[in-house]
């Protein structure tokens, strides 16, 4: 048995990347919602800059695990 530990790296590398990409991002998305609600308490406004940020992270992160899942079931392609 051989394994191709060049591709078994880079795999690896690629995986904690995307995890610390999406987990930033969720993160951010989390900050955009913290931040529309304390500015909602603060001065009773609707901050919708705030609130489509958290929506458009949170959308990219789901993005990323319906591709993820794409990638590994087989009969989505």
């Amino acid at each position: 048995m051989h394994l191709d530990w060049t591709a078994l790296g880079r795999v690896t590398v690629v995986s904690i990347g995307v995890t610390v990409a999406v987990v930033v991002v969720f993160a951010l998305g989390v900050l955009g919602l913290a931040q529309a609600e304390a500015a909602r308490e603060r001065d009773g406004g609707s901050h919708r800059l705030a609130v489509a940020q958290a929506g458009l992270c949170f959308l990219a992160c789901v993005a990323v695990v319906v591709y993820g899942i794409y990638l590994i079931v087989p009969q989505f392609r």
